[in-house]
């Protein structure tokens, strides 16, 4: 008796041969475990056939390979690694296995990186520094704002580096699809990644009011009111917006609503508003800020403008205007480096000068007691008016804020102060306190109506147009005067080496500027944040009144003890110049102690220097030597004796 069992190889068990070695055991239950062992013996040697005969052609291909570099010959590849290159090379673009990463990245089997924060496989990083990653990024954002995609794949390929935070990326997808539900969802995977938290509730109110006023302009008031009360009120940011917002449910047309809200409605260009808006809360290493590259590169060129000696331009230079192939560095040829006209009206030393604010007028005043006026809106100075002022020469002139009226000055021994309607020729007043006055010094309030006035004796007045003292200020030895641009505030430069701020509307003053020698003359820029003061024996010293700080001590320039004006001027007022006891004229680019040019020409102390406010290729100066100077850039043909020097 037996029983067959069926396997890879068909056995046959005799119960009787079993039954003669176990005589007087149960027959049954030993052939039970007779079948048993057999079945597990059968189990395990199936087990193993299948294991090999399923590896066997890799096992082959292994074995292949080892004999052929044992040989120093090479295989061919195995059969079904040769059909899946075919397939890849023959369809790259088609779908692709996907897996997920460990940093949460998509990765695809031919390994490829793509811009919009996805990786496609596990490519070999060949981008290490963290500089040179940033550089791909820059390079690949500013590609795709051309609108160079396929150079955009090939460089995120080749680098192995990602533009965007691949939540980034989705985010700014849902953004600009207008997917506000979904920008929600991944604004919660971006909160780890956001450093201070309530950034987000104020990047959560962004989106909820983009989306509230898109559901206005689809005058879909219902969903607009569900957001404003369910969503956007309970964040508790920005509750005066809020309020705004609430306002705008009524509107009557789009256009109300546009204006009202300051928005430009829905669509591609107030959502990338919005995307600008979102990302200046997200870190550059998630994403980066809009036109960054551009960003950089204008910082780099506005750098080296500023770097420039010579930079005397109001141009606003773009990268379409600037080369980046090379370093920027202007010509010195473009600053007044050169006589182009020579005034010898006057009979006397020249001791002050002034553009108009227009720029189409110079006003001289003299020792001989003339004051010109001269035409210069053609280029070419004509004299359009003299005026005959104080009998003891003009020791500074001021030209009011509308360039109507002129204000003339005279020496220490002057007690009076002439003012003229430039425009008709005739004396509009003149003005006398006492006979021991001395009016030295003069400034125009920005109202144009008043005027301030005074000198060393102690005299300090606030005038109008008529003359009239409004207010006084006693027991003042006066040597420069400046109203601000408000208009309430007056610096005063006395003979205790300071300068002092007067308000004369609720009579407080204070010390401002403190110097160790007299200050001769000084002069403020126009945005009231710098003075440029002349100070006996020490030249030319820059102060940052804002901040009361001295900023810059400037070389070059001879001053014992004659007053010498200064100046402010060029592009900006970025550049100083002042006369010298050395016959020249001295400039400096204010970030300079070393003046950038020394104009020679005058033959006695130059006393005076003014920039045009216009035409900031001009500058005229003053001298003793009785002429004035028209200067500008340097052309081929110079004259010699009427040029400058480089320093």
């Amino acid at each position: 008796m037996g029983i067959v069992l069926l396997g890879p190889s068909p056995r046959k068990v005799d119960f009787g041969d079993v039954s003669s070695q176990y005589e007087g055991k149960c027959v049954v239950s030993d052939c039970l475990c007779v079948v048993v062992q057999v079945c597990f013996r059968w189990f395990a040697t199936s087990t193993q056939t299948f294991v090999q005969n399923w590896l066997s052609p890799w096992s082959s291909a292994t074995l292949a390979s080892s004999d052929d570099e044992q040989q120093g010959g090479l295989s061919p590849p195995p059969q079904k690694k040769a059909r899946l290159s075919l397939g890849l090379e023959s369809d790259m673009h088609k779908s692709k296995r996907t897996s997920s990463g460990s940093d949460g990245e998509t990765s695809t089997s031919n390994g490829e990186c793509i811009a919009n924060g996805d990786s496609k496989g596990h490519l070999k990083r060949k981008i290490v520094h963290r500089s040179d990653e940033d550089v791909v990024r820059l390079i690949v954002q500013h590609l795709q704002g051309l609108g160079l995609n396929k150079s955009v794949d090939v460089l995120m390929q080749e680098s192995g580096c990602r533009l965007e935070h691949p939540s980034a990326a989705k985010f700014r997808e849902s953004v600009m699809a207008g997917d506000w539900e979904r920008a929600d969802v991944i604004l919660k995977e971006l909160r780890p990644l956001v450093e201070n938290k309530e950034d987000i509730s104020k990047m959560r109110f962004c989106l909820l009011e983009q989306k509230f006023l898109e559901f206005l302009e689809e005058e879909n008031r219902l969903e607009a009111v569900f957001c404003l009360r369910t969503e956007l009120t309970p964040l508790k940011c920005n509750r005066e917006r809020v309020h705004q917002l609430s306002g705008l449910v009524m509107y009557t047309t789009k256009e109300e609503l546009h204006k009202k809200a300051e928005w430009n409605g829905k669509g591609y260009q107030s959502r990338h508003k919005l995307m600008d808006r979102l990302q200046s809360f997200l870190p550059a290493s998630v994403m980066l800020p809009p036109h960054r590259l551009r960003t950089l590169l204008n910082q780099a060129v506005e750098l080296q403008k500023e770097k420039c000696p010579y930079h005397n331009t109001k141009l606003e230079l773009g990268l379409h205007s600037f080369s980046l192939l090379s370093d920027h560095l202007c010509s010195r040829n473009v600053l007044p480096c050169e006589t182009k006209y020579i005034l010898t009206e006057h009979s006397d030393e020249v001791w002050f000068l002034k553009f108009s604010h227009d720029g189409t007028k110079l006003a001289s005043g003299s020792k001989d007691g003339t004051v010109i006026i001269w035409d210069i809106s053609n280029g070419e100075p004509t004299n359009l008016r003299a005026f005959e002022g104080p009998s003891f020469g003009v020791g500074e002139l001021a030209w009011s804020p509308d360039d109507i009226y002129l204000i003339a000055c005279g020496p220490d021994d002057c007690s009076e102060v002439w003012i003229w309607n430039t425009e008709t020729g005739e004396l509009k007043c003149r003005m006398t306190q006492a006979a021991d006055d001395s009016l030295t010094c003069c400034s125009w309030n920005p109202d144009g109506k008043r005027f301030y006035t005074g000198g060393k004796r102690g005299q300090f007045y606030q005038c109008d147009l008529d003359g009239n003292v409004l207010e006084s200020w006693e027991g003042v030895r006066v040597m420069g005067l400046h109203c601000l641009n408000d208009g309430k505030i007056v610096l005063a430069s006395d003979t205790h080496n300071r300068i002092r701020t007067y308000n004369f509307e609720n009579l407080n003053e204070d010390n401002l500027v403190q110097e160790d020698r007299p200050i001769m003359s000084f002069s403020v820029s126009d945005d009231d944040r710098r003075a440029l003061l002349n100070v006996a024996s020490q030249g030319l010293h820059l102060w940052d009144i804002r901040d009361r700080v001295l900023v810059r001590k400037y070389q070059g320039v001879k001053q014992a003890r004659l007053t010498i004006y200064s100046c402010f001027g060029g592009a900006n007022q970025d550049f100083l110049a002042s006369g010298s006891e050395d016959h020249k004229v001295y400039i400096w680019h204010f970030k300079r102690e070393k003046p950038v040019a020394v104009l020679s020409g005058h033959t006695r102390t130059v006393n005076c220097v003014s920039w045009n406010p216009r035409d900031i290729s001009m500058l005229a100066s003053a001298s003793d030597d009785g002429t004035v100077r028209l200067w500008g850039p340097i052309t081929r043909n110079s004259k010699s004796g009427s040029g400058s020097t480089a320093v």
